[in-house]
C-alpha cells in the first residue's frame, strides 16, 4: 500500500482516506486494500466503509469513541493499521488472483434499445460491439448512485459513448448501460441517462439478502452473451426484487 494518502474529516462521524487525485486500477487496490484492513481491525464504534474511485469513507458512532479529539483518535488508529498491515497486503496483492464475476448479458432488442445507436456513433455493426464489450475483464470501481450500482470503468474507446441529453424515466433492472468510458447495470428500477445496450436476467440487489448486493468494490466483471431463452430461464430462479 502506498504512504500517499491524506485525511480529511466528513462532518463530525467520518473520515475521509483520499489517494491520489486520478483514477487508475493501482490506486483502487489501494483504496479497497485500506477497506479491507479496517474492516477486518474493526475500532470501536466503527460502522462501515464505503470505497470509491480514489478515496474511501470510513463512518463510525460518535458517541462509542468517547474521548474529545474523536477525529484525532480515530485518524490515529487507523494509521496505525494501515502501517502494521502494509507489508501484508503487498505480498497479498503479489499473489492475489482477481475476483472475478460473469454477468450474462442478453444484448439488444428491447433488452438493448440503444445497442444500434452506440454502433452506429463508433461505426461499428452490433456484433462488434457486443464482441468488444464482452471481450474482457472490467474493474468495479465504486457501488453507488442506487443500490447495488457498479460503476465499472475501462471500456475501449471503440464503444465509448457520451450518455444520453435526455434522461429515460423508467430503466428495467438489470438494464446494462454506456456513459462515455464506463459501463454499468442498474439494479433497480429507476431514471437513467445511460445507453442501454443489453440486460442480465441477475438480481444484483436483494434486499433480504446479506450483504444485500451481488457485487462489490475491486471485483472483477465479464460479461458473457446469451440468448433470449437462456436469460429467461436464468430469470426464472433469480430473485428479483
Amino acid at each position: 500500500m502506498s504512504r500517499s494518502y491524506s485525511f480529511f474529516p466528513l462532518g463530525d462521524s467520518a473520515v475521509l482516506i483520499q489517494f491520489e487525485s486520478w483514477v487508475s486500477e493501482n490506486i483502487h487496490r489501494e483504496v479497497t486494500a485500506a477497506a479491507r484492513c479496517i474492516e477486518e481491525n474493526p475500532f470501536p464504534g466503527f460502522v462501515e466503509c464505503i470505497p470509491s474511485f480514489t478515496s474511501v469513507a470510513i463512518y463510525y458512532e460518535l458517541h462509542r469513541i468517547n474521548k474529545p479529539d474523536e477525529f484525532d483518535t480515530v485518524y490515529a488508529y487507523i494509521c496505525s493499521m494501515l502501517e502494521q498491515r502494509m507489508v501484508a497486503d503487498e505480498a497479498e496483492k503479489a499473489s492475489a488472483v482477481p475476483d472475478v464475476v460473469e454477468i450474462p448479458v442478453c444484448y439488444g432488442g428491447k433488452h438493448g434499445p440503444d445497442l444500434e445507436l452506440v454502433a452506429d456513433k463508433n461505426r461499428l455493426t452490433p456484433e462488434e460491439v457486443i464482441r468488444i464489450h464482452s471481450g474482457q475483464d472490467y474493474l468495479i470501481y465504486a457501488i453507488g448512485f442506487a443500490p447495488g450500482f457498479p460503476y465499472v470503468g475501462g471500456i475501449p474507446d471503440t464503444i465509448a459513448t457520451p450518455r444520453k441529453k435526455t434522461p429515460r424515466l423508467r430503466i428495467p433492472p438489470g438494464s446494462v448501460g454506456i456513459a462515455g468510458n464506463q459501463t454499468g447495470i442498474y439494479p433497480i428500477e429507476t431514471p437513467g441517462g445511460w445507453q442501454l445496450i443489453g440486460r442480465t436476467p441477475l438480481a444484483l440487489f436483494r434486499p433480504g439478502a446479506q450483504p444485500p448486493s451481488l457485487l462489490k468494490a475491486g471485483q472483477y466483471i465479464r460479461f458473457r452473451p446469451i440468448e433470449t431463452e437462456e436469460y429467461e430461464r436464468i430469470r426464472e430462479v433469480s430473485l428479483w426484487v
